[in-house]
This record gives C-alpha cells, structure tokens and sequence, in this order.
C-alpha cells in the first residue's frame, strides 16, 4: 500500500514542542495529539463506512432484481389461475373473477392499515411532551410561564411559506460555513494518508504515556525536588560565603593604614611590658 511521506510527516512532526521530559511537557504534548488523534480516526472510519455503502449499492442492485423476479413469479401465478379457471368459465370471466378477488384483498389490507395508522396518530405522546415542555417553562421563568404559548398557533398558507424559507436559508447558510471551514483546512486526506498518520501519532502517544507514568512517580518527583532544594541550598551559602570573602577583602582594602599602626602599636606593647617584667 503506497503512503504518502507526507501523511508520514505529518504524525512525526507532532512531536516538535515535546522534547522535555517533564511531566508538564508530557500532558501538553498529550493534550495536543488526543484531539488530532480521534479527528483522523473519525475521518477514516467515514471513508470506510462509504466503501461500504458502494457495497451496499451493489447488494441493492441485486435485492432490487430479486424483488423484480418476485413480482413476476406473482404475476405468473395470476396468470395460471385465471388460466385454471378458464377451463370452467369463458376466459375473460376466470380473468375478472381473479381480479375481483384481488381487489377485495387490496382493499382490506389497505383498511387494515389505515385504521393501524391511524390509531398510532399523533406519534409523539401530546400529554407527555406537553407536560415536559410546561416544567421546563416553570422551571425557567417560574409563575411568569404562560402556558397558552405550548398550544402551537395555526399558521396561514404565508406564513407556513416563509417559515419554510427562512428554514431553507438557515439550512444553505450553515452548509457555506461548514464548506468554507473545510476549504480553510485544505484537501481531505486519504485513507491511506489517515491510516499513516495515526499509526505515527499512536506510537507517539504511547511513547508520551511512557513519559507520563514515568514522571507521575512519586518516588522520581520526591528525589527531583530534593535534589533541586540540595542545589537551591548549595548556591545560597556559596554566595554567602563569597559574599563574606568579598566584604573582608574590600575591608581589608580601605582600612589597612589603621589595621597597620594598630599592629605595629601591638608590637611595640608587647615588647614593652616584657623588658619591664623583666627587670
């Protein structure tokens, strides 16, 4: 089956944008190819169902021949019994008596299925429909519902016409948009195209469910953020600690004269007192 590198390209270059292995990567990356993944999947199950509703035209075509014969078998049948009963009666008499007996149980099945029919009208439960539509207008606008507007009001020839109009527009002006909207995304992809691009996204799917459970461990996060404080931590008494080394030296910078006589005051104190404990 021949794919286009294309369709190919399409599910691998999903991947750009997911190079982390955080878990936050993870769930954006995840949360971006769900929605793409279950679009393609229903796009091919579409080009599948009109495979098979070819198929199904084919099948009719033949159902179709099968109930042409059928119609034919009964007309044969007809065609035997007045046949038969010409034997005893003139022709056209065998011919009309099998009419007549036609026409009788024509008509009855036809009453039989008026009266079926008309027994089922109207086919939505009025009541029912009547008392769920009244709660929901209490519920809605409380003792302001006017339960008069639940009765549909008759509509003239005129205004049957232009609701139906108006229905047509709405109908035409929401099939443009949906045309525009799928001239905006460009071509359809085929269905060897879609059948490639999920089989790429779904490996990619289950590789970032890897990452996902991978970085969901609790034991992994924990580590992870000790491991961060130890460094958070290491910087801060770093930086004190070079910090405390800069001031000594700076003061030891711009207050070495006084340091100086002090040391040397020191000294000559110190020798002093020993020459007088001396003596």
């Amino acid at each position: 089956m021949a794919v286009s590198p294309k369709a190919v390209q399409i599910g691998l270059n999903e991947r750009s944008g997911s190079g982390g292995s955080t878990l936050v990567d993870a769930v954006k990356t995840a949360s971006r190819l769900v929605p793409r993944q279950i679009t393609d999947e229903i796009e091919l199950a579409k080009l599948e169902l009109g495979q098979k509703k070819d198929k199904l035209g084919g099948l009719a075509i033949y159902a179709v021949l099968a109930l042409v014969f059928l119609v034919l078998l009964v007309i044969g049948l007809v065609v035997a019994a007045i046949a038969g009963l010409a034997v005893v009666v003139p022709l056209w008499l065998s011919a009309l008596i099998v009419c007549a007996a036609l026409l009788v149980l024509m008509g009855i099945a036809a009453l039989v299925a008026f009266r079926k029919v008309r027994s089922l009208l109207p086919a939505l439960p009025e009541n029912a429909w009547r008392g769920i539509r009244h709660d929901l207008g209490v519920a809605k606008e409380g003792t302001a519902f006017d339960a008069s507007t639940l009765v549909a009001p008759k509509l003239t020839a005129a205004q049957k016409k232009a609701k139906k109009a108006a229905k047509e527009a709405k109908a035409a002006a929401a099939k443009a948009e949906r045309e525009s909207k799928a001239a905006e995304q460009g071509p359809k992809a085929s269905q060897q195209e879609l059948v490639a691009r999920t089989a790429a996204r779904r490996k990619h799917l289950l590789e970032v469910r890897g990452e996902l459970l991978a970085e969901a461990n609790v034991k992994k996060q924990a580590s992870h953020l000790a491991d961060f404080a130890r460094e958070k931590a290491g910087d801060k008494v770093r930086s004190q600690a070079t910090g405390a080394l800069t001031h000594g030296v700076e003061t030891v910078k711009t207050r070495w004269k006084p340091l100086a006589a002090f040391a040397v005051s020191a000294v000559a104190c110190a020798v002093l007192l020993r020459k007088l404990f001396k003596h």
